[in-house]
């Protein structure tokens, strides 16, 4: 499975927390639809910093309880203290999203959230064991990007633009899939599952000074790639901080949930 590239900085984290809070906004009703009420078992995979994961706790509060599994270490041990910190009842895992090592059939919902378009040519056999994971009637949710239709608005430097286009090619050699929103329903029924909804959306991020997207967070797996040099992090940093100005980004990313069938 391919390596995760994200390095969590305090920034990073930050990101993750803007990112929760407007998933929140757009998808708390979906979130409701596919399980996540009050006594649920909740399996947040791929949960990262544990932003959504915390959020998940309080909608199935009281009774209910949240797995939220990453193998990142360093990524758990932030989702942990942020639970800690909310009074969330929120399990930790260090796990793959391929192998949770979760009980088999026994989740009312299981999330994965920005994970597949990080594991090309292992996103079906994700898809698939989550399935696995939930209920008679429980659901497996799908969040996730489609890059082709990713724009930007100036002002924007040119050397951000090259660290954006090296990022995409950095995906591909690794045998990613930037545009795997698109193709969440696909992997949903292919895993046995009755499809219950499906839809994208575009979000206007207005990031706040010294935010600088996962191209960013991603510049040492790029060197280690092959893909960036020291010269071409120093280029792009400078032209982050000549920036003028607030960068807006339209992001896309789409959403698809579905049911394992009763019987």
């Amino acid at each position: 499975m391919a390596d995760y590239a994200l390095t969590l900085s305090d920034a990073e984290v930050a990101r993750y927390r803007i990112m929760a809070d407007s998933a929140e906004r757009a998808e708390r009703h979906l979130w409701t639809d596919a399980g996540a009420v009050p006594g649920a078992r909740v399996a947040d995979v791929g949960c990262g910093p544990g932003a959504v994961s915390v959020r998940l706790a309080a909608l199935t509060a009281p009774g209910g309880e949240v797995w939220a599994v990453d193998r990142d270490p360093q990524a758990l041990a932030i989702a942990r203290a942020l639970a800690d910190k909310e009074g969330a009842a929120v399990t930790t895992v260090n796990a793959p999203a391929t192998a949770t090592g979760l009980p088999a059939g026994t989740f009312d919902l299981v999330m994965l959230r920005h994970v597949l378009a990080h594991n090309g040519g292992h996103e079906q056999e994700i898809v698939d064991h989550l399935a696995g994971l939930v209920r008679p009637g429980g659901s497996v949710y799908l969040t996730d990007v489609d890059a082709a239709y990713l724009r930007f608005r100036a002002p924007i430097d040119p050397a951000v633009n090259e660290l954006h286009d090296r990022y995409r090619e950095f995906h591909r050699r690794r045998g990613n899939d930037l545009e795997i929103g698109a193709k969440l329903d696909r992997l949903l029924t292919a895993a046995g599952l009755e499809l219950a909804y499906f839809q994208g959306r575009i979000d206007v991020v207005n990031p706040p000074p010294g935010m600088r997207g996962p191209a960013w967070a991603a510049r040492d797996a790029m060197v280690e790639d092959g893909l960036a040099s020291a010269e071409d992090i120093a280029r792009w940093d400078a032209a982050y901080n000549a920036m003028t100005g607030p960068a807006t980004f339209f992001a896309p990313s789409f959403t698809a949930y579905a049911r394992r069938p009763e019987s």
